[in-house]
């Protein structure tokens, strides 16, 4: 019905019977209403629907070892502890994150003294399994291979970065997705009418949109707004009545859904990079905003827009690099959250500025070969000849300064011989590129009739398409 939150203490060795634990009414309104069957489970119908391999895994009581990946609050520790008294097994679980391999010796142990003298098997829940190393997770296989245990790991980061792959050949990645709003409603009425191990007894009423309000703010984490939940019940008092304002304040603030070092946040970022590239204004903005809304760094953004300025626009919009760097600099000055606009701002001007990623494509062959070319001399007539003996040796001879030339270009090779004539960046036909294509072309007409027996040429002193005589940088207009 609901995630982590403590149902059973685990199967009790011996017992004939499979009661749930007592409820402690001190406990936590989330640990009370902790689904006790897989019929009050909810959600996840992917996996535990009628014919599920999974569900039929668990109604025939035999447990395989598995990796559960998924949100919090969408149902990893409650699914285990139900796997474990499906079995008629011992739950034993441990978390990565305040527990080490010594505890998972004394476990390993343990469930081979009990299997040996009782039969009866050892579910092994591992919680944030993630947190532990390699060293540390392969440390699970030969128990895992024996059948010692079934270890069931519990992550909410992606297992195939976090996970070994040795492991994940013994235990099959389940996915567990976020709980729908409706499943999540459910679970909250349940909590208002149960007087055993929710709220019954306090004869609460409330409104549905408050409800729908608690629902949609949980974000699939049935925990939250179980947490939520209690807290408001505890503003309004016995006998109160739960409208949207006493759920606002039982939110009190809502925690984006957020993970600035897990795979979340690498969707997101890679969310607001193809928006941009995408020419999409509204989704760069929702998407920037999603970031800074969860905690992420600004700086990082800024990095990241400017990284989209050279890859995606390139010279299609000579500005969007300096946009970019302006609004990295434009927050570094102002700070949260003023700062937040000029990124903003950026955000929008690279997503409606037009693309190209001719010059991400140029660079990416210019590197190709150069690693595949270490060894090739640089011309002699473009080295630089500080002394005389390098004068001698002939570095620099024949060198001609193109400012000096007629039409400020001179007939020369800037590319080592082998390499001579080969294109590396060619001009798109969006923004700025055209204009580019225009005054390369020119230029190499230029050097065509500047040599030897050629003919033609523009006439002496003639510009570039676009340009001034002897120009330098871009012209924009």
């Amino acid at each position: 019905m609901s995630e982590e939150l403590e149902l059973f203490d685990g199967a009790r060795e011996g017992a004939p019977e499979r009661r749930p634990a007592p409820v402690d009414p001190g406990a936590p309104l989330a640990a009370r209403m902790r689904p006790r069957t897989l019929d009050e489970f909810r959600g996840q119908e992917q996996l535990l629907g009628a014919g599920r391999p999974l569900r039929l895994m668990i109604e025939a009581g035999a447990p395989t070892s598995m990796i559960l990946w998924g949100p919090p609050g969408s149902g990893k520790t409650t699914l285990g502890r139900l796997i474990a008294e499906a079995a008629a097994a011992t739950f034993v679980a441990f978390s990565a994150v305040t527990e080490g391999i010594p505890r998972v010796r004394e476990i390993i142990a343990e469930a081979r003294r009990r299997l040996d003298a009782t039969g009866r098997r050892t579910i092994l829940f591992c919680d944030e399994i993630h947190r532990f190393n390699k060293a540390q997770q392969d440390a699970f296989l030969p128990h895992v291979e024996e059948g010692t245990v079934v270890l069931i790991g519990a992550t909410t980061e992606n297992p195939s970065f976090e996970i070994v792959r040795p492991l994940l050949s013994r235990a099959p990645v389940r996915v567990l997705e976020p709980l729908e709003p409706a499943d999540v409603r459910a679970i909250l009425e349940a909590a208002l009418r149960d007087p055993g191990r929710g709220l019954g007894t306090l004869r609460l009423t409330w409104d549905d949109d408050a409800l729908d309000l608690l629902a949609d703010a949980a974000d699939g984490d049935a925990r939250r707004a179980l947490g939520a939940l209690e807290a408001t019940a505890a503003l309004v008092g016995a006998g109160g009545h739960v409208d949207r304002t006493a759920a606002r304040e039982g939110l009190q603030h809502r925690f984006a859904v957020y993970d600035k070092g897990g795979e979340e946040h690498y969707n997101l970022i890679s969310a607001l990079h193809k928006s941009v590239r995408g020419s999409d204004p509204d989704g760069a903005l929702y998407w920037l905003a999603r970031m800074l809304e969860g905690g992420e760094d600004p700086l990082y953004i800024a990095r990241r827009l400017v990284r989209m300025a050279a890859e995606d626009i390139g010279l299609a919009d000579p500005a969007a690099l300096r946009v970019a760097l302006a609004a990295r600099d434009a927050f570094h000055f102002l700070g949260t959250p003023e700062g937040e606009l000029a990124l903003a701002e950026a955000a929008v001007y690279l997503a409606t500025a037009p693309k190209s990623n001719r010059l991400y494509l140029a660079w990416g062959a210019a590197l190709g070969r150069a690693r595949e070319t270490t060894g090739e001399p640089v011309p002699l007539h473009i080295r630089n000849a500080p002394t005389p003996l390098m004068k001698e040796l002939g570095y620099g001879k024949g060198y001609r300064y193109d400012p000096d030339e007629e039409h400020g270009v001179a007939d020369q090779s800037y590319l080592p011989e082998r390499l001579a004539g080969e294109r590396f960046y060619e001009p798109g036909p969006q923004g700025f590129e055209p204009r580019l294509r225009e005054r390369l072309q020119w230029w190499a007409e230029q050097r065509r009739v500047a040599r030897p027996g050629g003919s033609g040429g523009g006439a002496p002193g003639a510009a570039g398409p676009g340009e001034a005589p002897r120009s330098s940088g871009f012209s924009e207009g």
